[in-house]
C-alpha cells in the first residue's frame, strides 16, 4: 500500500501513525505542493495529501484512509464500537482536522513554509494573531476535555488522540510550545502520544530534515 504525501503534513502523520499502531506497513512516496509521481494525481485529483493507492484502489483525505484501513484490519481497534465513544472519537478527529489545524497552520505556513520552501516571506501579522487570540481558547478547550488517565476516549489509546496529538508537531517544529503553566495536561499529553514508536519515527526524520 501506497501512501502520496510528505510526513511534515500533520494529515499525513496522522495516518502514518495510525497505521503504525494497526501494524499495517505503507511506503510513504513524497508528494505534494504541486509536486509528486502521476499516481498521485490519479489517487488525490486535487492535489492534496495524503493520497492512497493499495492495487486498484485509489482514495485521498486522510479520513476516508483511515476508515479503510480501519475497515480492512479492524483490531486492535482504534475507532471504538460504542456509540457514545465512537462519535466523541469522530468529533475529536474533526476538532483536530479543522479546528486546531486550521489555527496552527497559519503560524506553520507562515513562519516555516513560506519562507523555507516557497521562498517567499510568511505573513507575520497572521502568524502571531492565530498565536495569540485563536489558538489558546482551542488549547483551554483540550486542556478541560483531557481525563486523567491521558487518552481522550475509553481511557486507551483512539483515533481521537492520534488526531490530536499530531498538529503539535508542526507547532514544536516553528518552536512553540504549549505553556506548561496554562496548559499542563497537554503538555504531559502530547510528550506521551508522541513518545509512542508509531509516532517517534517521524517526528525524529522531520526534525533532523527540516535541520539540515
Amino acid at each position: 500500500m501506497i501512501l502520496y504525501g510528505s510526513s511534515i503534513s500533520p494529515y499525513v502523520r496522522k495516518t502514518l501513525a495510525f497505521a503504525a499502531e494497526k501494524g499495517i506497513a505503507l511506503d510513504l512516496q513524497p508528494a505534494g505542493m504541486g509536486r509528486g509521481p502521476a499516481e498521485f494525481m490519479e489517487a488525490s485529483p486535487f492535489g492534496k495529501m495524503p493520497g492512497f493507492r493499495d492495487g486498484d484502489f485509489m482514495i485521498s483525505d486522510s479520513t476516508a484512509i483511515i476508515t479503510y484501513l480501519d475497515a480492512i484490519q479492524p483490531e486492535p481497534n482504534l475507532l471504538p464500537l460504542e456509540a457514545r465513544a465512537r462519535a466523541r472519537t469522530v468529533w475529536y478527529e474533526e476538532f483536530a482536522d479543522t479546528i486546531l489545524i486550521a489555527a496552527g497552520a497559519k503560524m506553520f505556513f507562515n513562519r516555516l513554509v513560506a519562507p523555507r520552501f516557497m521562498g517567499r516571506p510568511g505573513d507575520e501579522a497572521a502568524a502571531l494573531a492565530a498565536e495569540t487570540d485563536e489558538l489558546p481558547p482551542i488549547l483551554d478547550y483540550l486542556e478541560r476535555a483531557l481525563p486523567a488517565s491521558g487518552f481522550l476516549v475509553e481511557d486507551r489509546l483512539t483515533l481521537a488522540d492520534i488526531s490530536v496529538a499530531s498538529p503539535f508537531v508542526n507547532l514544536a517544529h516553528i518552536g512553540w510550545t504549549p505553556d506548561p503553566q496554562r496548559w499542563p495536561k497537554i503538555v504531559a499529553y502530547t510528550q506521551a502520544i508522541l513518545a509512542r514508536p508509531s509516532f517517534a519515527r517521524w517526528v525524529d526524520a522531520e526534525t533532523k530534515f527540516l535541520a539540515a
